[in-house]
């Protein structure tokens, strides 16, 4: 059985764990990733937070929408993956590689 300062430690440690998740959280709203399809025909920059902040599409492809669509939709996956890849790697350096379950301190 845990001892109360044993506790106390525990809980000081989780609360320090979550501030600093919270900051992480916060800063990697500024930091931008770029996905890009076509070789750069379609271009699309999300944030670290994993949401879509441009898209920019070369005007030579629009006359085919069809290629437009697939190219979007692939500059966007790509972007979000590296969004997801630079938060997990984010918060694997703020929680010291202590892998946390899915939804822990908010996220």
């Amino acid at each position: 059985m845990m001892s109360l300062p044993d506790i106390k430690g525990l809980l000081d440690t989780a609360r320090r764990l979550q501030d600093e998740v919270a900051r992480v959280r916060e800063t990697l709203g500024g930091k931008m990733v770029t996905g890009e399809t076509g070789g750069g025909l379609v271009r699309c920059v999300a944030n670290g937070k994993g949401e879509v902040v441009s898209i920019t599409v070369d005007v030579s492809i629009l006359g085919d929408q069809r290629m437009v669509q697939d190219l979007m939709v692939g500059a966007v996956n790509l972007a979000l993956e590296r969004a997801r890849e630079l938060a997990q790697a984010e918060l694997g350096q703020a929680t010291g590689g202590l892998p946390l379950p899915p939804g822990f301190f908010g996220g």
